[in-house]
């Protein structure tokens, strides 16, 4: 092949924050294939450093304006660890409902805006306005608006979250406001599946594409596990002791990224949507798993493309989940309680959940009730080296299509993985040179 390409994607569109993808193919050889990170790191571990236990909560919620409540929980759970406090079983009821609430507003917003535009053939959700796929749309906007009115109600505010405390909840909602949220998340599930039924019928244009790789995620035996559970691999199984993670997450840097990279059994592993589907998809509620059915998405599945569909998965099954949650709290009535106090004033604490893009890590050492080191894994930062290694295989795979195809399917790549990538900003390459 003598086929001379030349892609620079500086910064592709429809994923938070700057990424390119620059391919250089000369005579039908790569000389050149990077997925590159050009963001100025955000050092939040160390605006941690000094402050006070309580005040880590409000500021790691600002290092996402998408992923605030998982933030905002992993955060709590790791002070909770190092400090000693162990919440009721009604907080953490609640506190799984929140998760499920992100995990909505973030998969639709994603799905219906983000990556169905390549699945339609347009170039931003716009252009669906107006077209024999408005219904759709606007189902999509309203199951949008409706995670988010779930996240305010749990939490106080969809975005940076102020209910959620040391201890518990500073706020909750009556019985009466989740018996009118239950109504409503039982009126979603059949808009639910009906915008599935329509992205069912363009999920063909998902590039029929696969790569083996590693998927690490929370697991549990008694839940789809999002709030708690156990590292998992689906190459080395189950990792019983969450202080242990940087053994599982082995973060390095690369020149070419502003961002941390990840390994752990192999060169790269996959975190998010995919991943937990893969390690929990038997743990799925009903109606969930005939949304897996309806794109004959089974575990395993290699194909990163594939995400998109596990997202609309979890979305259903979230809902699912939440009414479940509801009929727990309101069977037992919604008691008033104040959050529960530290019983230690120094300590280490690891706290793990799972966000939308995949499992996300807080990990303090608090000393005299104030933080003295922190260090925080977000799951784009796990899941770059895995885009990196998917496009080295995907390329050759597609190098005989046009160059705008090729553009396409490369964005689209990016695009699968609903990537975060401002918040994965966290290396510096620094040269001192003596003057």
């Amino acid at each position: 092949m003598s086929k001379n390409i030349s892609v620079s994607l500086h910064h592709i569109t429809r994923v938070e924050g700057h990424g390119n993808i620059v391919l250089d193919v000369k005579n039908g050889t790569i000389e050149k294939l990077q997925w590159q990170v050009p963001e100025a790191p955000r050092f939040f571990e160390a605006m941690l450093k000094g402050r006070d236990y309580n005040e880590l909560r409000p500021i790691t919620s600002r290092i996402c304006g998408i992923c605030s409540i998982g933030h905002s929980l992993a955060s709590l759970k790791a002070t909770e660890d190092a400090l000693n406090v162990e919440i009721s079983k009604q907080s953490a009821l609640f506190r799984r409902l929140a998760i499920n609430g992100e995990n909505m507003q973030s998969h639709i917003l994603h799905v219906g805006y983000l990556a169905a535009p390549d699945l339609f053939g347009v170039g931003s959700v716009f252009p669906l306005v107006g077209s024999k796929h408005q219904d759709t749309l606007l189902k999509i906007v309203k199951l949008h608006r409706l995670s988010n009115e779930m996240s305010d109600l749990i939490c106080g505010r969809t975005t940076h979250p102020i209910r959620l405390v040391v201890g518990g909840f500073s706020l909750l909602p009556t019985k009466k406001q989740l018996i009118k949220l239950k109504e409503d998340l039982h009126l979603a599930i059949k808009t639910s599946q009906d915008v599935a039924n329509v992205v069912s019928t363009v999920a063909n244009n998902f590039p029929n594409f696969s790569r083996e790789t590693e998927y690490i995620a929370l697991k549990s035996d008694d839940e789809y596990a999002f709030y708690d559970g156990k590292i998992a691999s689906t190459d080395t199984g189950i990792h019983s002791d969450p202080k242990k993670y940087e053994s599982v997450m082995q973060e390095y840097v690369v020149p070419q990224s502003t961002a941390k990279y990840a390994k752990h059994n192999r060169e790269s592993y996959m975190v998010g949507a995919l991943a937990r589907f893969n390690l929990n998809s038997s743990q799925l509620h009903p109606i969930a798993k005939q949304v897996a059915k309806m794109f004959n998405l089974k575990s395993i599945n290699f194909n990163p493309f594939m995400n998109n569909v596990a997202q609309l998965v979890e979305f259903v099954h979230n809902i699912e989940d939440s009414i479940l949650l509801i009929d727990k709290l309101t069977n037992n009535g919604v008691k008033p309680e104040r959050p529960v106090k530290a019983k230690k004033t120094s300590g280490r604490g690891v706290g793990i959940v799972e966000v939308p893009r995949g499992i996300l890590v807080h990990d303090y050492s608090i000393k005299n009730q104030k933080c003295v080191e922190a260090n925080c894994v977000i799951p784009t930062n796990q899941n770059h080296a895995n885009i990196q290694k998917d496009m080295e295989k995907l390329v050759p795979q597609i190098m005989d299509k046009p160059q705008k195809e090729i553009e396409l399917n490369l964005e689209m790549l990016v695009r699968a993985y609903d990537p975060c990538i401002s918040c994965s900003t966290h290396y510096l390459d620094v040269k001192f040179v003596d003057s």
